[in-house]
């Protein structure tokens, strides 16, 4: 099973049907119909269910799919470094982050970064945090923002900004109408509310709410903030994110909850035991100088 067997099966899993993936990768169709079949008999399992026209992956062929993008990525990701060691500072940096501030982050280190060395690419990746760290894991990321906490028993890293946490609420909410910015976190008490699903963040939030001798009523756990402000944009409930978030969302009204408030904190990350390339070790050392004031953001 090498590479270019993943590609073949890659491009025939995305088309199911043979003709149309034989005209792409420009071959003819009995040879390709050959790998596939010599490739289901390397494995020992059926890939395909093959109808008169057209074919049906199996739940084998799903993950081998899965797991044939994930290697072909990583193995243009080594050649890439391995380019950068030949050329010097070039190459692509992979970096995944989770929503909020993250992005924002990346934007102004990546703005000052490119002036030092512009021949730098880069590849961004946004999701929760459980995803941002299986693609780290699988080496699919050279670095990662994430929400704290982390695990420094597998992750080396530090922190790189903070900010508060809001409610998104619909503008016809009554505490979207209220005067000010910013709400009592006792004001939610009762409120059908949307949250992160990660479940250090759950814990949080229950902890958060015993401060005050309240119970959360979570109606909602969700990945991603964009779901989260579609439902409160229509009503569902009151949304609990970073700031920013709902800052950047014009459907929905965000107040910083207070009394008391919280801080979300955003941490940069890499795989602890796995020396960086000399690329990542040069955008690590960029951000540390930052955050000390010795180099200036753009």
């Amino acid at each position: 099973m090498d590479l270019r067997t993943l590609r073949y099966f890659t491009v025939v899993a995305r088309e199911l049907n043979i003709t149309r993936a034989a005209e792409k990768l420009n071959m003819s169709q009995p040879p390709l119909s050959n790998q596939m079949r010599a490739l289901e008999e390397e494995l020992g399992v059926q890939l395909f269910i093959r109808g008169r026209r057209h074919l049906e992956l199996t739940e084998e062929g799903a993950l081998l799919l899965r797991r044939a993008i994930q290697m072909q990525e990583l193995a243009d990701k080594t050649r890439e470094e391995i380019a950068s060691l030949r050329e010097g500072m070039t190459g692509t940096l992979y970096l995944s982050m989770v929503e909020g501030q993250a992005p924002f982050l990346a934007a102004q280190w990546i703005a000052g970064f490119r002036e030092e060395f512009p021949l730098v690419r880069y590849n961004l990746w946004n999701g929760s945090s459980d995803d941002v760290l299986d693609r780290l894991h699988k080496g699919l990321a050279d670095l990662a923002v994430i929400a704290a906490p982390y695990d420094a028993e597998y992750l080396e890293g530090f922190p790189v900004g903070r900010e508060p946490w809001a409610a998104m609420l619909h503008p016809a909410h009554p505490l979207a109408q209220a005067e000010g910015d910013s709400i009592p976190l006792s004001s939610l008490a009762k409120e059908p509310l949307i949250v992160p699903s990660r479940k250090s963040r759950i814990e949080s939030i229950h902890r958060w709410f015993g401060e005050i001798g309240a119970e959360p009523y979570i109606l909602c756990e969700m990945s991603n903030y964009m779901d989260a402000a579609a439902l409160t944009s229509y009503g569902v409930g009151v949304s609990i994110f970073p700031q920013t978030i709902g800052v950047s969302n014009r459907l929905v009204v965000s107040k910083i909850i207070t009394q008391p408030s919280r801080q979300a904190e955003y941490i940069l990350v890499w795989n602890k035991g796995q020396s960086p390339s000399g690329l990542t070790k040069e955008f690590i050392h960029y951000i540390q100088d930052c955050l000390e004031g010795k180099r200036a953001l753009s």
